[in-house]
């Protein structure tokens, strides 16, 4: 399994990546906006320009980022995520079950349009995970 950081910026990703990309000598390596998406449809109109999903990399430093859900920043809550990637379907349902005892699936583990599973759930300490099961 790979575990990454997952940063949300409600409506500021491009703008934060940038100045990151700056600061660490780093590079934005893929973004892909709202528009134009299978979600596209279901996001209001102005935040259709927003960034849906991204990777950043600088060295060893790496991250995922995207503009996060539409509607207001929650005031500091729901600003990170750890996202945990594996290739093995059991590992990645056990996972994602373990996570969901005692805490809440935001999102259940169902079939991606890009590819492979993916889910979402708050543990019981309040920590987000996002499990992508790659095929």
């Amino acid at each position: 399994m790979q575990l990454e950081p997952y940063l949300f910026f409600h409506g500021t990703c491009e703008e934060a990546l940038n100045f990151y990309a700056k600061c660490l000598n780093g590079e934005i390596v893929h973004l892909s906006r709202v528009e134009g998406s299978p979600i596209e449809g279901h996001v209001p109109e102005d935040q259709r320009k927003g960034v849906m999903h991204a990777t950043f990399v600088a060295g060893d430093v790496k991250f995922m980022a995207s503009d996060g859900r539409p509607g207001p920043a929650p005031d500091g809550e729901d600003d990170i995520a750890l996202s945990l990637a594996t290739s093995d379907a059991a590992e990645g349902e056990r996972v994602f079950a373990a996570f969901s005892d005692g805490g809440r699936v935001t999102q259940p583990l169902e079939e991606a349009f890009w590819g492979g599973r993916f889910g979402m759930v708050t543990d019981r300490f309040g920590v987000q995970w996002m499990v992508s099961i790659h095929s």
